[in-house]
């Protein structure tokens, strides 16, 4: 009950943290369920906090599996894994397009700040980063998105 809980509760921002560390949406799956198997069968032992754990261990599930990869991560034309409100499709696929722009430390913060919700303290802890670090990657992330990003503005 306990995992089906926290899975209730953290699957869609897990899925938002995995996919662009994959480029994969469906490998984005497997890397959330294999990690809830883990728990599920007793192999993890959550310590600390539970959302920043959870981001922790599908971070290194989903680098274990591109390093299994022979090919680069491509983003340009991947599915849209962001979800978007109806008829924001197109942004939504811009966003991710730049997301897969920005610096992969960077982006990591901003998905898990942003879709994540968490806070700088839960994102140092699930990156073995200090909170402070957290914030800067963050900021520099904005910044990154809001200049790729700027030329969408404009035609408006």
């Amino acid at each position: 009950d306990d995992v089906r809980r926290l899975y209730a509760e953290h699957d869609r921002m897990l899925l938002a943290y995995a996919a662009p560390l994959l480029g994969d949406a469906a490998a984005a799956e497997d890397v959330l369920h294999q990690v809830f198997l883990r728990l599920l069968r007793g192999d993890l032992a959550i310590t600390g906090t539970p959302a920043a754990y959870l981001c922790r261990a599908v971070r290194n599930a989903a680098f274990n599996v591109r390093r299994g990869w022979s090919r680069e991560v491509v983003f340009e034309g991947a599915e849209v894994w962001l979800e978007a409100p109806p008829g924001q499709h197109d942004t939504a696929r811009a966003v991710q397009q730049a997301l897969g722009q920005v610096p992969c430390e960077q982006r990591e913060v901003v998905v898990l700040h942003v879709w994540g919700q968490l806070t700088f303290a839960q994102i140092g802890e699930a990156m073995d980063i200090s909170p402070n670090t957290a914030a800067s990657r963050y900021r520099y992330g904005l910044a990154r998105l809001r200049e790729i990003l700027k030329p969408l503005g404009e035609g408006e």
